[in-house]
């Protein structure tokens, strides 16, 4: 994927610049009105969104002036096929695209959170595994971020000291790296590690959107060139991701704005909307956490998907549809501690209960044949693949 230069932008002008936002943070709770003006951190949230919907647009474009270009590049090389006479029907030429099956719905999207919603845990994550697998990382480095994805799973709050620091360790990383060795690596981590952990659920949901003619975009905190590998092999229109500053096509090390969450989403998606000319009110959106509240509220229709606590809570009260796609019921808070427990726990347990059933039905088998007590383990097993 060829670099794409995101413009510019300085901060929003206008004292009630974002502030519309903030209510729906904690619902029920009276919004009090700052009368100084939007805060810094919605500042850089709104800088956020916007940065976040430019460069998903000069993505979509750049691609599609590729795709444009290769076709044309293909047709030049086949042999020209004279005129057909008039009223007479010509064939589709080989290579240039049908016309689409389903007619476009202009006005309506859907929009997916990633991680716990689309990707099984976190995607970030996923990719610093593959980064240390290449030497990228030191292998101290990965776990001290997944120490702290694992916190904020569990608390469902975040701690700004680790984002500050979870922010600059990402961006030491990238600092001097060019934008294609990102996307590169991006590619070949996708089809290592996520590919095999979409949430088929999640997946039929996005697909369902798009047999409907909609447009289908991710957003995610996770850098907008990674969110855009996932969109693209799920054969989706497009991500909203976090946007690293880029001059030449190598990161400076800094961000546009700040990393995509919360009112960044949000101000993502209502940007989106206002260039794609899309209704807000006729879009979906999904996603599995309570930071997550000012996305879902800006459309009309809001999904919890694998909810946590907190956004099952809030799905309850605002009477929107949950879908959990998780085995089996989980503790209110469920997150990667949650998962590595139950999947090291589970094991215990499944083993332990294995036995317990196959001992009973060893146990009846040998009352069946008037045996008092229990035969050996050996004739039993025989008397089982026997019944």
């Amino acid at each position: 994927m060829r670099e794409v230069r995101v413009p510019g932008r300085s901060l929003p002008n206008g004292a009630r610049f974002g502030v519309g936002l903030s209510g729906i943070l904690r619902p029920g709770r009276r919004r009090i009105r700052n009368l100084l003006g939007p805060s810094e951190a919605e500042l850089r949230a709104n800088l956020a969104g916007e940065a976040s919907a430019d460069a998903a647009l000069a993505i979509q474009e750049a691609e599609a002036a590729e795709a444009a270009a290769a076709l044309e590049a293909e047709a030049s090389l086949e042999p020209t096929e004279p005129e057909a006479a008039p009223g007479v029907e010509v064939p589709d030429v080989p290579g240039l695209p049908a016309e689409p099956a389903v007619p476009r719905d202009l006005t309506a999207a859907a929009f997916f959170d990633v991680d716990n919603t689309m990707v099984q845990g976190a995607s970030i994550i996923h990719f610093a595994r593959g980064l240390a697998a290449r030497k990228y990382l030191r292998t101290s480095d990965l776990v001290d971020f997944a120490w702290k994805q694992v916190k904020f799973r569990i608390t469902g709050k975040e701690n700004s000291e680790d984002v500050a620091e979870g922010r600059e360790k990402a961006l030491s990383f990238v600092a001097g790296r060019s934008t294609a060795e990102l996307a590169r690596l991006g590619e070949e981590i996708y089809d290592e590690v996520i590919a095999d952990k979409i949430w088929a659920g999640t997946r039929a949901l996005a697909q369902m959107h798009l047999d409907a003619g909609q447009q289908v975009w991710l957003v995610t905190a996770t850098p907008v060139e990674l969110a855009q590998v996932i969109a693209k092999r799920l054969g989706l229109t497009g991500a909203l991701g976090t946007v690293a500053e880029s001059e030449d096509g190598v990161f400076t090390g800094r961000l546009v704005g700040d990393i995509l969450h919360g009112l960044g989403k949000a101000h993502a998606v209502r940007t989106l909307a206002v260039r794609e000319g899309l209704n807000l009110k006729r879009c979906t959106a999904y996603s599995d956490s309570y930071n997550d509240v000012p996305m879902l509220s800006l459309v009309g229709t809001a999904v919890a998907v694998n909810p946590d606590a907190d956004l099952r809570e809030v799905a309850k009260h605002r009477g929107w549809a949950v879908r959990d796609f998780r085995t089996g019921r989980k503790a209110a808070k469920v997150g990667i501690p949650t998962a590595l427990l139950l999947g090291a726990v589970g094991g215990a347990v499944g083993a332990i209960l294995s036995r317990r059933r196959e001992h009973a039905l060893l146990t009846e088998l040998a009352a069946d044949r008037g045996a008092s007590r229990v035969q050996p383990m050996k004739t039993l097993r025989r008397c089982a693949s026997s019944r």
